[in-house]
């Protein structure tokens, strides 16, 4: 167990002396000192005590040592990261409007998708993009345009464009919905969202052809969430029919042609 580095290190996180710390948990400074030192172990009731006052689940505190995570590792285990996860905290969502101060859809080029990731938030970088409209879209929710590269999501083909709705509260969303999520690692990428925030700060992203495997992306690598509501494709999607299907198909269109023949005949 990491009782004694764990009490130090939060510690001194807050920049508290022995004294002050002992005063939080109602203790004297010799015995708080002791539990620091290892001359004795705190009991049940301390330990729950310090775990509530630090927000760090009571496991974690026996269990892990902190100094050893990152300060968003950290975070994470104290429960900020769900303020930002629910957009309570500041999320900069640059937008481009027109003359009658009607925002635009901003179309992401392929060639300059790599540094959105940097850009998102830069009203200068936006700027510069392409613009569109799509009238039978809502003039009450924020859509931007993505491009598609690989075969990982099909029908969606590479060359694509994927319209979604800005989501601010990324714990809202349901599981089993396309997404564009934007990491800082991967940039823009376009999968189907397993949500597993509340239950390990993440979210399990999946692709429709099967030879790519699922992955994992963490709440602390995300940068965004845009959910899917429409694409644009120069390509028709291949459908496949099987035997039956395309057997009606033509019994109807024999149908169709024998019946219009008929009318001229007469």
């Amino acid at each position: 167990m990491f009782i004694a580095q764990n009490l130090k290190f939060l510690r001194k996180r807050k920049g508290l002396s022995q004294e002050e710390m002992a005063s939080i948990l109602g203790l004297n400074r010799s015995t708080y000192s002791g539990y620091e030192n290892e001359v004795a172990q705190p009991n049940l009731e301390i330990l729950l005590q310090l775990a509530k006052s630090e927000n760090i689940p009571l496991e974690v505190i026996l269990s892990k040592q902190l100094d050893q995570l990152s300060s968003v590792g950290l975070d994470q285990l104290q429960g900020t990261w769900k303020a930002d996860a629910r957009g309570q905290n500041l999320r900069v969502l640059a937008t481009v409007v027109n003359s009658e101060n009607e925002e635009e859809i901003e179309l992401i080029p392929q060639k300059v998708s790599a540094g959105y990731s940097s850009g998102y938030a830069d009203p200068n970088y936006l700027e510069k993009l392409p613009t569109m409209r799509l009238p039978f879209l809502s003039k009450d929710r924020k859509y931007r345009a993505f491009p598609i590269s690989g075969d990982s999501m099909p029908p969606v083909v590479h060359g694509s464009y994927v319209v979604g709705e800005f989501v601010q509260d990324w714990l809202s969303l349901p599981s089993n919905i396309p997404c564009i999520v934007v990491t800082k690692e991967d940039g823009i990428v376009f999968k189907y969202l397993q949500n597993r925030l509340q239950e390990d700060q993440m979210l399990r992203l999946s692709s429709t052809n099967p030879i790519y495997a699922p992955f994992n992306v963490p709440v602390s690598e995300i940068l965004e969430i845009w959910r899917f509501v429409s694409y644009i494709s120069k390509e028709l999607p291949d459908v496949q029919l099987d035997h039956t299907s395309l057997s009606e198909q033509i019994r109807a269109m024999q149908s169709d042609l024998h019946s219009a023949l008929g009318l001229k005949n007469k």
